[in-house]
């Protein structure tokens, strides 16, 4: 345990869907709240929720006590983190809360530990409705001594927090199982659906079918019905689907398992790009 002061001053760097969600949550808990992003409109625009915008990162956090990255993947995630290093405190708490596979989580604490920063592995489960409503699960790896600091930050995000292990790394790991879940559940939703409208059926009946069984779930009338609607705003983008799902792939290299859903789940999300579907939400996996 430590006898510092609970923090008041976070520095978000990533303002795209998750990470403006959690600048927004955090500013209206009472946190001083700084936000930079690359492209500085999507950060400034949060100055009406209370958080600061500033343009270059080094002073965005510049004093902060917790510094949260929420980008699209690992390289993203070195270069700002690179570019705010002329002003980053010593010893300042780091949340790491993008995907970014185990290779990078791996590169990103060897950065940490290099840089004075208590790094927290901690990806987030949910997408943009949950972020907006501060109900995110967060998976998060890393040392006893500072998680009370930490864990102020994700009750302000989230409205669980599952500790997976003391050293960065498992968090990751266990985001790219559960993201697995996910991606079959969308894609088995998909193709259902798919099949029974090449049988000459109404797709509906498949999910009028599962609703209030064994086999329903919110997700599958979430995603199922965005699906039937031709609803493809962007939750998680197939594009953010590509990347993950090679992630998982890529973590399983030398090991026993063959993947054979997220493997067949990566070519559909594939195919989904490169039908220009890359922007839309991954329930797009029923146009392909």
């Amino acid at each position: 345990m430590t006898d510092r002061k609970p923090p008041v001053s976070v520095t978000v760097l990533g303002t795209g869907l998750i990470g403006a969600a959690v600048a927004r949550n955090l500013a209206r808990k009472g946190f001083g709240v700084r936000v930079w992003n690359r492209s500085p409109e999507k950060a400034r625009a949060l100055a009406a929720d209370g958080a600061e915008p500033v343009d270059r990162a080094a002073d965005a956090v510049r004093d902060a006590d917790i510094i949260v990255t929420v980008l699209k993947d690992g390289p993203a995630v070195r270069e700002a983190m690179v570019a705010a290093l002329p002003g980053l405190p010593k010893e300042a708490i780091w949340l790491q809360l993008s995907t970014v596979g185990v290779g990078a989580i791996e590169a990103l604490a060897g950065f940490a530990a290099e840089n004075n920063l208590v790094l927290y592995d901690a990806p987030v489960q949910g997408t943009r409705q949950p972020a907006e409503q501060g109900r995110l699960v967060v998976l998060a790896s890393g040392p006893v001594s500072r998680r009370p600091e930490a864990q102020t930050v994700f009750d302000a995000i989230g409205q669980r927090t599952l500790w997976v292990s003391e050293a960065p790394g498992g968090a990751s790991r266990l985001k790219l199982a559960l993201n697995a879940f996910v991606f079959a559940l969308t894609h088995g939703t998909a193709e259902s659906l798919a099949i029974a409208q090449a049988l000459g059926l109404n797709p509906a009946l498949v999910i009028e079918a599962v609703t209030g069984g064994p086999l329903d779930s919110p997700y599958v009338q979430a995603k199922g019905g965005a699906m039937l609607n031709g609803d493809y705003a962007t939750s998680f983008s197939v594009a953010n689907g590509l990347k993950d799902a090679g992630l998982v792939i890529e973590a399983l290299a030398g090991t026993s398992i063959r993947a054979d859903l997220a493997e067949a789940g990566l070519a559909r999300f594939r195919r989904a790009a490169e039908a220009s579907h890359g922007g839309k939400d991954i329930a797009a996996s029923f146009l392909v």
